[in-house]
């Protein structure tokens, strides 16, 4: 009968929450974040790893910038499906812009683009055969001009165009998606667990026990949420993963003040004083009647605590306290552009900038919807 009455509230609190159209717009805004973050390397223009592929060249161009590519050699890749999606591909091809190209006899004439008003770039001659061994082609002698123009030459366009390292910015912008989905995520389990537990063993046993946690969130609350984050992350030095320590060192303090509250609230219930009746230990009526009932505040808690901890490790990559270059996150690509923003070129920090607002934006919708859906007294 419990569990019938428990799936029915959660069939009405999906049901509010589909008819909830705000927050349906913030659901499906994480979704398509959250498909470029999985779709990772794939649909990158960079696929290689952290999406680093630099040509000084093509530094600042501006969006829609198109340049042709001439392909010299390629070699065959041995890495995995997923080594490919977790870090990105490896560079196998050697390739280079070129402003021209012109298609002779038995080999191609190419000029290197320089990036220049007025190109000058260096000439350069490659044999047809030779094109065809490095790159490991099965070409045919009868059409081997047209099938070298199609395989070795490609019109590549930067859609929002390149940073001061000729980096493609719709990739890094990309590759921050996963970054940040990342440290959102392994930095709510760590704020969870931790919260979680505080928070039942105060609520639950209170006294000397109580008396001693809630001192101990206190002390936690009264620190700045980000000066903690940058002592920890100093603590535990410069780096990806320390980022998702720090972060979830410092998150579990919320978690923990909601569970609290919620578990002193429910231990004087009659289901609790039935449990301990019945003879059940203190840490079954927790896990199996106290925590069940909290999980509705601690869902809404961490759709709000997602969005701080990418505002946080967006900070402390601005800082360089964060991921580390060459690591694409968004933080980082407005650190290092903020200095554009009083040119022509501002757009380099906007629009990682725009990229964390409307992210942290879904999930503040998402959160005000689930907890208008998860509230009993509705």
């Amino acid at each position: 009968m419990k569990d019938q009455e428990s799936k029915s509230l959660l069939k009405l609190s999906i049901h509010r929450l589909r008819r909830n159209p705000i927050a349906m717009a913030g659901f499906t805004m994480i979704l398509i974040y959250l498909m470029v973050a999985i779709a990772g390397p794939f649909i990158r223009l960079d696929k290689t790893p952290k999406a680093n592929d630099q040509y000084l060249e093509l530094s600042i161009k501006r969006p829609g910038f198109k340049v042709l590519f001439f392909q010299v050699a390629n070699e065959v890749s041995e890495q995995s499906l997923w080594s490919q999606w977790l870090y990105g591909r490896e560079k196998t091809s050697q390739s280079f812009p070129i402003y021209r190209y012109e298609l002779l006899t038995d080999s191609i004439l190419v000029e290197r683009y320089t990036g220049d008003d007025v190109n000058n770039g260096e000439l350069l001659v490659y044999a047809y055969n030779d094109l065809v061994s490095s790159n490991q082609l099965e070409l045919h002698p009868s059409n081997l001009r047209e099938q070298i123009k199609k395989e070795l030459i490609s019109n590549t366009t930067f859609w929002l165009g390149t940073d001061r390292y000729g980096r493609d910015v719709l990739s890094r912008l990309m590759a921050g998606t996963w970054v940040s989905f990342t440290v959102g995520a392994i930095s709510i389990l760590i704020s969870l667990i931790i919260g979680i537990v505080v928070g039942a063993i105060a609520g639950y046993y209170r006294g000397r026990v109580d008396d001693l946690l809630v001192w101990l969130i206190n002390v936690v609350w009264s620190i700045p949420t980000l000066l903690l984050v940058i002592a920890i992350a100093l603590a535990l030095g410069k780096g990806f993963w320390q980022v998702f320590v720090a972060v979830g060192l410092t998150m579990w303090v919320e978690v923990a003040r909601v569970v609290r509250g919620q578990v002193i609230s429910l231990r004087e219930k009659e289901f609790i004083e039935a449990g301990k009746a019945l003879g059940y230990t203190h840490s079954r009526i927790i896990k199996k009647h106290v925590l069940p009932n909290v999980i509705g505040p601690v869902i809404v808690i961490s759709a709000a605590n997602f969005a701080s901890a990418i505002l946080v490790e967006a900070g402390l990559s601005f800082l360089g306290l964060g991921a580390q270059p060459p690591q694409a996150t968004w933080g980082k690509m407005i650190s290092e552009h903020k200095g554009y923003v009083i040119t022509g070129d501002a757009y380099l920090a906007i629009l990682p900038g725009v990229a964390i607002f409307f992210l942290v934006f879904a999930f503040v919708l998402l959160g005000n919807g689930l907890r208008d859906a998860l509230d009993t007294k509705a």
